[in-house]
């Protein structure tokens, strides 16, 4: 029997209500903004773990508040429970974010059932049997400047 999956654009309010999924959002942008090609975050993060994830998905907040996906990326770390900066690539795009949208930044350590749970462990994630909770910490000081890397377009 075939399932069949939702695919297009989803509706972030759930996810962005929840504790430990932090959000990061522009004021209303006064003129159009388009990204194209690689897009990239660099987040400066700590585990209470060695083993974890940092996941980043890249949002449009349309006039009425609605958050929905642009692209997304993670990367998973080991000596996680060192400050570093995790380098997570998103998905090559090609957007406009319109004028009277906001763009909005979604940090959090994982991203189930999308990818894979970390189990925290190091074990491989296919036979691992433990799941250890872990406490995540994000930077965005003068020292650790957390950022969202967008090619944006100049307009011709």
């Amino acid at each position: 029997m075939w399932t069949l999956q939702k695919s297009g654009r989803v509706d972030n309010a759930k996810l962005e209500a929840r504790s430990d999924v932090l959000t990061y959002t522009t004021p209303v942008l006064d003129k159009d903004v388009e990204v194209v090609g690689e897009v990239s975050a660099e987040i400066f993060f700590r585990s209470s773990l060695p083993y974890a994830d940092v996941f980043v998905r890249l949002c449009d907040v349309d006039e009425k508040g609605r958050s929905t996906n642009v692209c997304d990326g993670l990367i998973s770390l080991t000596d996680a429970d060192d400050t570093t900066c995790a380098t997570v690539q998103l998905w090559p795009t090609a957007y406009r974010f319109k004028r009277g949208h906001r763009i909005r930044v979604q940090v959090s350590s994982g991203a189930f059932p999308r990818f894979n749970r970390n189990t925290g462990t190091g074990d491989q994630r296919a036979t691992a049997v433990t799941l250890r909770a872990a406490d995540q910490q994000v930077f965005h000081d003068p020292a650790r400047p957390s950022a969202i890397v967008l090619p944006v377009r100049q307009a011709s």
